[in-house]
């Protein structure tokens, strides 16, 4: 699939369901370098949240992430079955973000410790506090001691609400920003707050 032809069938999904799509194109390559930079170095177990047309698993893949530890879900069914076609060595789900510690728990692709990233593509500014605060404790269960929670948004500050990052101890950490990417994003990190 050329990036022209992702970005045409992200277009039209957008056009389909605009409050589920976070954008009306999909993620650059640039943005999905700076999101795998952000990962610890040795990351091996992964969760790719809203993937998308793949830009962002492509880009773990060829980071040297194993296809058989990397979980990716997509919420739009359409997106899901391109996902499937490109990737089929990974476990591609079409599901709800809000259940990744089950689902990375059932496909048995964690390591026993949890995984060590979960990279995030979902349009969390525009989500209510109560989703996002459903969203980040799920995830922050089956991540690892350590491990990290990497977003992007569109906005101009952090995309996670402060009651969210308090109620769930998380600290955020402005990664930079991607100017080479339509439009420009920036990187987050959050990591719980144990001390």
């Amino acid at each position: 699939m050329t990036a022209y032809t992702q970005q045409l069938t992200f277009f039209r999904e957008w056009i389909k369901h605009p409050l589920e799509m976070a954008s009306v194109l999909p993620s650059g390559r640039p943005l999905a370098r700076m999101m795998v930079a952000a990962m610890p170095a040795q990351a091996d177990c992964v969760i790719e949240l809203g993937a998308g047309t793949g830009v962002i698993t492509e880009a773990l893949l060829q980071h040297g992430v194993s296809a058989a530890q990397l979980l990716v879900l997509e919420m739009n069914a359409t997106l899901h079955g391109i996902l499937r076609r490109r990737f089929p060595q990974a476990h591609v789900l079409c599901a709800d973000a809000r259940h990744v510690n089950e689902l990375a728990r059932r496909t048995g692709v964690l390591a026993p410790e949890g995984a060590d990233a979960i990279l995030s593509s979902l349009g969390l500014l525009n989500m209510p506090p109560e989703l996002q605060h459903d969203i980040l404790s799920a995830a922050f269960a089956v991540l690892r001691p350590g491990g990290v929670f990497v977003q992007y948004t569109y906005g101009w500050r952090s995309p996670l609400d402060e009651r969210v990052c308090r109620q769930l101890r998380l600290r955020c950490n402005r990664v930079g920003m991607v100017w080479r990417n339509l439009p420009p994003a920036q990187v987050y990190t959050y990591r719980r707050d144990d001390g």
